[in-house]
């Protein structure tokens, strides 16, 4: 029996270091089963030893149970003292060494460890109180080897717990907002963009209101609730909520936490195609923000995104000036607010704001350290709904020159030689393309290091490739992460006539960045795009 508690003991170890990447791996997958499923049939080696250890404890049963082999380090306890060495051995290949995201100890996640190790404790009791040695390793390693599917079916048992526990935070956050009645409530949502707007809405209010907003990318239910509870003070005059979404219904979940007052549609693009199925989907998924808002609410929508105006226009008896108090914003010249005269260098953006009816914007000019036309965009839907919550562009205007870029969103940094645009978080075909343009913007020597677009369902090659065009007319080399993943980033820059040795693909972004120090640049600067950083769980 001594052996066998020894042999439990290395097993809970063992199953304690894999537990945790797999729970890590389960949580950037949103705790969705069908998700995580997915993931383990693409990384398969990732289980591999879990496979070694089942069939090593098949194996150990069959010859302790049926034969009359004598294999030494198989027969009697020894079998299963083999099999719990094996697994602690196993379970090292799963500590992560380079994590971008580390596993955050949430409730949740401490309710599912618990779960996980009471059924792992009653297997390994059985097998230490069994009297079959054969049956003693078999459940050894199988509780083992079956760690994967095990926090899967703990999940399940947990959801009635969890379920109840996300109820009570959500009403007592709702409890919370409707406490105060003169909250102004504002949600933000859209394919890409919304972060962005977000920070630049948040800084213009803070000089007219006290304003509270869902920090970094907390746009989930639990993200919102969680930030409501935590931070809502009774003297909160606006509250911003960015609304995310990867399925038809989750930015109805959030604003039935939040009951925005006012809203902004950023823009509709392929994002999350794979879980979205279809841009129809999309679509209609953005505009529960809209369906989500009081009747004559502010709705301020991108007007130079097709997909909105198109959709819009498709559903005209739904959506307008009756139903909203309609604001469209952009560049363009048929807006309510229109950012023109427009100018950009590598130091800044300039530009000045024409507000149809009106001419309080003619002799006002906006100045940003923010690069990158496509952020006027952002910039003028964050100054269209405060300016119809009653701050004049003389008060925005020195607000806006304090604008910063939101994190991982064309932020930029310099180092010696190396100047970094940090665009890690967009993940999108219109966010890349005006990445590459602010990227073109500098002089020197110009460096993209990506690994590509994810998420976008069938699409994914054959936008990845226009990607990879695109860079070609921008950059003088094209630094790829992940060798396979981005081998149509690599076919459409070859294609558009760069030459192979400026596109280069490494397996690890380390090494990528490595290689980019020993590019020679003549005395010219080096400007390095890093376009996308994939989590972990890639």
């Amino acid at each position: 029996m001594l052996i066998r508690i020894i042999a439990a003991l290395i097993i809970i170890a063992a199953t304690f270091i894999s537990n945790r990447f797999f729970i890590h791996m389960f949580q950037l997958n949103s705790y969705q089963a069908g998700t995580q499923l997915k993931w383990y049939n693409l990384n398969l080696r990732k289980i591999a030893g879990e496979v070694i250890i089942l069939l090593l404890a098949e194996l150990a049963t069959f010859v302790n149970g049926v034969t009359a082999w004598n294999i030494p380090l198989l027969k009697g306890d020894k079998g299963m003292l083999v099999i719990a060495l094996l697994t602690l051995l196993f379970s090292l290949t799963h500590i992560e060494k380079y994590v971008k995201k580390k596993l955050v100890y949430t409730m949740r996640v401490i309710r599912l460890h618990v779960t996980i190790y009471i059924i792992v404790v009653l297997v390994l009791l059985y097998t230490i109180l069994t009297d079959n040695t054969a049956y003693a390793c078999l459940f050894s390693g199988m509780i083992y080897a079956l760690m994967p599917l095990i926090i899967l079916i703990a999940n399940l048992l947990n959801r009635p717990l969890e379920f109840l526990v996300k109820r009570y935070y959500i009403n007592d956050a709702k409890k919370m907002l409707n406490s105060n009645e003169n909250l102004i409530k504002i949600g933000i949502t859209g394919s890409f963009g919304k972060t962005s707007v977000k920070y630049f809405l948040s800084t213009i209010l803070k000089a007219k209101y006290n304003t509270l907003m869902t920090p970094e990318s907390y746009n989930t239910p639990m993200g919102i609730t969680m930030t409501i509870r935590s931070k809502l003070k009774n003297i909160t005059e606006v509250f911003v909520a960015e609304m995310g979404a990867k399925r038809v219904g989750e930015i109805k979940a959030d604003t039935d936490i939040v009951r925005p007052t006012c809203g902004i549609i950023t823009s509709i693009g392929p994002m999350h195609l794979e879980s979205f199925l279809s841009m129809d989907n999309i679509k209609k998924t953005k505009f529960e923000l809209a369906d989500s808002l009081p009747k004559k609410a502010i709705l301020c929508i991108n007007g130079d995104d097709d997909n909105i105006i198109s959709y819009i226009n498709e559903n005209k008896e739904k959506y307008n000036d009756k139903t909203y108090n309609l604001i469209t914003y952009g560049i363009t010249n048929n807006v309510d607010y229109q950012a023109y005269d427009i100018k950009v260098n590598d130091r800044g953006t300039c530009f000045k704001m024409k507000i149809k009816g009106s001419d309080e914007g003619d002799d006002i000019t906006f100045r940003t350290d923010l690069i990158g036309a496509h952020n006027c965009i952002n910039i003028a839907g964050a100054i269209a709904l405060a300016h119809n919550l009653g701050m004049s562009l003389k008060e925005i205007r020195p607000q806006v020159s304090k604008l910063e870029a939101a994190p991982h969103r064309l932020a930029l940094s310099k180092s010696n030689d190396v100047i970094t645009i940090d665009d890690a978080y967009n993940s999108n075909p219109s966010g890349a393309k005006a990445a590459l343009d602010a990227l073109n913007l500098f002089e020197g020597t110009k460096i993209l290091i990506t690994p590509g677009m994810v998420e976008l369902g069938e699409k994914e090659d054959e936008l990845n490739k226009e990607f990879g065009k695109q860079s070609a007319a921008v950059c003088d080399y094209v630094l790829l992460v992940g060798v396979n993943k981005t081998k149509p980033i690599y076919e459409g820059a070859i294609q558009a006539g760069m030459h192979e040795e400026r596109v280069k693909a490494f397996d690890t972004i380390q090494e990528a960045l490595s290689f980019m120090y020993t590019i020679e640049s003549f005395g010219e600067k080096k400007i390095v795009l890093l376009e996308n950083d994939l989590p972990d769980n890639y």
